[in-house]
């Protein structure tokens, strides 16, 4: 089988091998354990790589390199306006010769890969749609013009989209689905957290304002003022980091908010497990793998009721849900903090729930949709 991604993640070459963010990486390495050949489709980054970059384990790819684009001004426009002849027949080419097509949306490249793949209806296709599928949320045009496309049976046919959470108003096209990020040999016993020490935040995410980062310290900060032994680390980078370090310096916060940066999988893991609480304020979210990562390994999610997110905190039976107003958040979690029961309770749902989603489950899930 001839497997084709179309994605608009950055890739990175280096001695023959091809990098990529790990978190995507991981995943496309269990799809093509089962295909022949591989085709990536997807821009080219000209930097090294770093410690949040994987590689491709397959040994028989093909990369083509595309130029990438945005529509975010009347520039970048006119420069998109020149780029898409030559990548749509890149995509059309690639498309062409797989057996398989596998779209990444939302983004630009896979919004273009939506329009070209209505010219292959005989072909298997299949779509990872990783962004938040709730229709009703407030979203930019070109994702909300992929999920139409996506899921209208006339225009996307032998189609199947993989989406998180389970939404009113789908195709037959649309297939609830789940990330996951460790395996069944991965459990092991969780230790309840010590409730007479230093309550420790974990933030896992890129230092962009759609995270909001900033808001995590100041929930963090507020506590430690009304007197609570806290502290929180951020792990990631973005643009962000400056006006961090600003605030943190500012507010004289350096004894209780440390910036990690980008780290390893394995330095993450530690990082959950001697946590008590993973804290994803985030404006928009598809399938949070922070929050389901640290559930694995109990923390106790706090998280915005977006996409699926309440779902997976069983709607705050498992987690904390934010609503985004300081004082209202921070009372949630100073009655958390004066609970010991609560939380106990809370984390080993957290866990008991996220177990459910490992990556062997997910692999034979794939197995299956390769084999159809």
């Amino acid at each position: 089988m001839t497997f084709a991604i179309i994605t608009h993640v950055s890739h990175i070459v280096e001695q023959n091998q091809y990098f990529a963010y790990a978190p995507y990486v991981r995943e496309m390495n269990i799809w093509t354990k089962y295909v022949d050949e591989l085709i990536i489709v997807a821009p080219k980054l000209e930097s090294q790589k770093t410690p949040i970059d994987s590689h491709y384990e397959h040994k028989n790819i093909d990369f083509v390199a595309i130029k990438s684009f945005d529509v975010l001004s009347f520039k970048a426009i006119l420069g998109a306006v020149l780029k898409l002849p030559k990548i749509s027949w890149q995509l059309y080419s690639a498309m062409q010769k797989a057996d398989h097509i596998h779209l990444r949306c939302p983004g630009n490249i896979g919004l273009l890969g939506c329009l070209v793949q209505i010219l292959f209806p005989n072909k298997t296709k299949t779509a990872k749609y990783a962004g938040n599928w709730d229709t009703k949320s407030r979203q930019p045009w070109t994702y909300r013009l992929q999920k139409w496309i996506l899921n209208n049976t006339f225009l996307t046919r032998n189609m199947q989209v993989l989406v998180y959470g389970e939404w009113n108003e789908i195709s037959k096209n649309i297939k609830p689905f789940f990330t996951a990020t460790y395996y069944e040999a991965d459990k092991v016993e969780i230790m309840q957290r010590d409730f007479q020490s230093q309550f420790i935040f974990v933030f896992i995410g890129a230092l962009v304002s759609g995270k909001n980062p900033l808001y995590a310290i100041q929930l963090v900060e507020s506590l430690y003022k009304k007197g609570f032994d806290v502290a929180l680390s951020l792990y990631g980078e973005g643009l962000e980091r400056k006006s961090i370090q600003e605030y943190i310096s500012q507010n004289d916060l350096s004894t209780i908010v440390s910036l990690k940066g980008n780290q390893t999988q394995e330095t993450v893991k530690i990082a959950y497990e001697s946590s008590h609480f993973v804290l994803l304020p985030s404006e928009s979210e598809g399938w949070p793998k922070a929050v389901a990562e640290g559930m694995f390994w109990g923390c106790v999610p706090i998280a915005t009721k977006v996409s699926c997110v309440p779902y997976m905190l069983d709607y705050g039976n498992r987690g904390v849900l934010l609503e985004m107003i300081l004082d209202k958040d921070v009372h949630q979690l100073e009655m958390l903090l004066q609970n010991e029961n609560e939380y106990n309770l809370k984390s080993q749902k957290a866990i008991n729930w996220s177990r459910k989603y490992t990556l062997d489950v997910f692999e034979d899930e794939i197995k299956k949709m390769l084999a159809s």
